[in-house]
């Protein structure tokens, strides 16, 4: 099991770097994260969901991704409030205090995703959420250290050394753990370290003189572009000379920001995540990305200048908008029975005759998607996580993939609109939608093909900085 002294040390990673290493020994190995809390989620292909971290891993593994390796996904939602989701599908909206309320049954559905996975799997890479150390919580926590105890577990505890302070943030974990669980923690591992390891050894020696648990492991920064969990990993991506410039709205309430990875990794593409309007005008392409709360975000929009800029820019640049982003472009967003929040409706951009009513149904797609227009001869994998409906009406637009509304072109206004996530993770649809602002643009790399790289790179950092004889013994 994979914990950490806090959010954003790189346990997913880590995890996913375990799992491809096993996978490359030829075990069957899956990834296994109890409760996770996220705005990234995924559709499995029998319809269900759990939080995109779990993808890759198990795409690290080489394997389905199965929600039981996700039984509970938490999606905040705003006011202490988070849309809870156990073994694929939502169950309602809860406060914070509410949903500590349910732990002894949420804990039960826990223990029985995880009993499921291991009849089936040589090793399962567990992954603790937050600190094991939260001391204010450790009564109703299902992550860390009772799912360690039931699954008898290894503990390994993760400290990010590029915050600084890595060895007051490993000891006070430690020292805050409850006794009863101590002896589960087997070793902790620096990670992100920058520099001379032997500049670093005096520090790992005289920690060992402190505590009865060595560090088992110290991983070097890498530059990887694998799937965050959540959105503290999100930068922008500028390089000098790029010959294409793509902006992102980073609304209070983005969701599946994984979308624009595949973007991201490109070297001819400059990419920015914004929140005012100041660099619009300097971009060739516009991107709203999906929303957890569409009316909030929208008002965002409004708030920030972005609504009026988007306004004197519809029509000159391409626009993009996914999920969210796509139900923005129209005339309307109802909610009255407060799904999202307590806004019941709210005015769209207007850019296209399209109203949305929200509803308490989730859609939840996976399946292929065939193309037509401009993206005729492609055929995508992508997936809708949506509540709520769009009613089109607009003569104007092109439907670019077979099943109505869930893509569609105003060639026109250079209105580009999608119900699916995972959109650009088909090399073809980056290349033809870019090309349609820049004839000569060609993107010089695979998402995909990326990916597996650099899965197997961290998977070999972690075979030659860590002591594996101790972290997977046998």
């Amino acid at each position: 099991m994979i914990q950490g002294t806090g959010s954003g040390v790189g346990k997913s990673i880590l995890v996913a770097g375990f799992c491809r290493l096993l996978a490359n020994r030829r075990k069957k190995v899956a990834p296994f994260k109890g409760q996770n809390m996220s705005l990234n989620s995924g559709v499995t292909l029998d319809g269900l969901e759990m939080g995109r971290a779990q993808f890759l891993q198990a795409e690290a593994a080489r394997i389905l991704p199965d929600v039981h390796m996700n039984p509970i996904l938490l999606k905040p939602q705003g006011n202490h409030r988070s849309q809870l989701i156990r073994l694929g599908k939502p169950v309602g909206s809860f406060h914070a205090r509410e949903y500590y309320e349910l732990f002894k049954e949420n804990f039960k559905i826990v223990q029985n995703a995880f009993d499921t996975l291991v009849q089936d799997y040589d090793y399962i890479i567990v992954e603790g959420a937050g600190s094991p150390a939260e001391i204010n919580l450790q009564k109703t926590d299902l992550t860390n250290m009772k799912i360690a105890a039931y699954a008898r577990a290894s503990v390994f505890i993760v400290g990010d050394i590029d915050r600084g302070g890595v060895f007051a943030w490993l000891k006070g974990t430690y020292d805050l753990i409850e006794d009863h669980y101590k002896s589960l923690i087997k070793g902790f591992i620096i990670n992100k370290f920058r520099g001379d390891l032997s500049l670093l050894q005096p520090g790992i020696d005289l920690f060992a003189q402190m505590l009865p648990v060595e560090i088992v492991g110290t991983v070097p920064f890498m530059k990887l572009d694998l799937d965050e969990e959540d959105s503290q990993g999100i930068a922008s991506r500028p390089r000098e000379n790029a010959r294409f410039q793509i902006a992102v709205v980073r609304f209070p309430f983005m969701s599946n920001f994984t979308d624009i990875a595949p973007l991201q990794i490109l070297d001819e593409i400059s990419l920015h995540f914004l929140t005012t309007p100041d660099y619009l005008d300097e971009v060739d392409l516009i991107i709203l990305p999906g929303s957890k709360d569409t009316i909030s975000d929208l008002l965002f929009l409004k708030q920030s200048g972005l609504y009026e800029k988007l306004q004197s820019l519809y029509g000159h640049k391409l626009i993009i908008g996914i999920c969210g982003g796509f139900q923005m472009l129209g005339r309307s967003i109802a909610d009255p029975e407060g799904v999202e929040s307590d806004i019941p409706h709210c005015e769209g951009l207007g850019f296209i005759d399209m109203e949305t009513r929200l509803g308490k149904e989730k859609i939840l797609k996976n399946r292929n998607y065939h193309g037509r227009g401009f993206l005729n001869g492609i055929t995508c994998s992508a997936y809708e996580i949506h509540m709520g409906t769009s009613q089109l009406r607009d003569s104007r637009i092109t439907q670019v993939l077979e099943e109505p509304n869930t893509c569609i072109f105003l060639e026109e206004k250079k209105l580009l609109g999608t119900y699916l996530h995972g959109f650009f993770d088909h090399p073809g649809i980056a290349q033809r939608v870019i090309n349609l602002v820049d004839s000569g643009f060609v993107a010089q790399r695979d998402y995909f093909e990326e990916k597996q790289r650099q899965l197997d790179q961290l998977a070999e950092s972690l075979e030659i900085h860590c002591d594996l004889e101790k972290i997977l013994p046998g």
